[in-house]
Formats: structure tokens, sequence, C-alpha cells
């Protein structure tokens, strides 16, 4: 992760098993992509999903999600997934995700995640994030 900007980037190859008949790349593996670049970017903050459930008794849960495919990925290319965190106020922290091929833009995930307890209520998610992470998500002072 940047510690400036709050952006996190992986990469990931595509294989035969993410890919359709025509070797593209399956509609729903696009949100796998995500979600492993999601938690490589937590890795990097210093804990991970077990962690998160084991240690502190709090797990994330998808809200909402909303994807716009841009252009195919295909078979054995090299995709890039930028996470950016945009705002983590109260339980929720709402992130964009790009996916990318060497050609070009695949897909765009704009994705709100809930920190919930184990019982499902609502945690605040300040506590956990990175002072980067919690700075790139913070709205910009009025300007006077």
């Amino acid at each position: 992760m940047s510690g400036a900007t709050g952006k996190h980037r992986a990469t990931f190859r595509v294989y035969y098993e993410d890919t359709d008949a025509a070797g593209i790349v399956y509609h729903a593996n696009y949100l796998r992509f995500a979600e492993r670049a999601r938690t490589e970017m937590m890795r990097e903050w210093g804990f991970d999903h077990p962690a998160l459930r084991e240690r502190f008794g709090v797990q994330f849960a998808v809200r909402r999600c909303r994807i716009e495919f841009l252009g195919p990925a295909r078979l054995d290319e090299m995709l890039t997934v930028e996470t950016e965190v945009l705002e983590a106020r109260g339980a929720r922290l709402e992130l964009r995700q790009r996916i990318a091929t060497e050609r070009g833009p695949a897909a765009e995930i704009a994705i709100t995640l809930a920190l919930v307890d184990l019982r499902m209520r609502p945690v605040r998610v300040a506590r956990f994030l990175p002072p980067a992470a919690l700075a790139a998500a913070s709205p910009p002072p009025p300007v006077p």
C-alpha cells in the first residue's frame, strides 16, 4: 500500500479455471480477483481474516457491490487489481477496485464492506485501519 494514497496493487495471472470456453475470464471470477486483492491489502495492514476473527472477534461482510465490465481479460494474462479506500465511516468501509490487463481496463468494482462482530452487530472500522488508509479515506477539510 502506498502510504500517501491509501492504494494497494496486487497482480494475478489468469488461469484456465478462471475462464469460460472462449478463454475469457468468467464474469463472477472478477469478484474472486477483487477479494484476493482485498485480502492481500489486509495482510499488508498487519492482519488477515483469521486474525480479525480469532483475535478481535470481528469480520467483514459485503453489504453492497456494483461491478462494471470494461473489457475482457483472457487466459494467461496478468491482471493488476488496484484497491483504493474511499471512505471509512462507522462500521462501513467503501472501496473502489480497478482490474486491468496489459491491454487496458477490464472491470471497476464499487464495494461496501461492513465490519461486524460474531453476532453480526456493527463494529467501528476505524480502529482496525492503518493511519495511511484512514487519511486517504477521510474527506478533505473544509476550505475556509
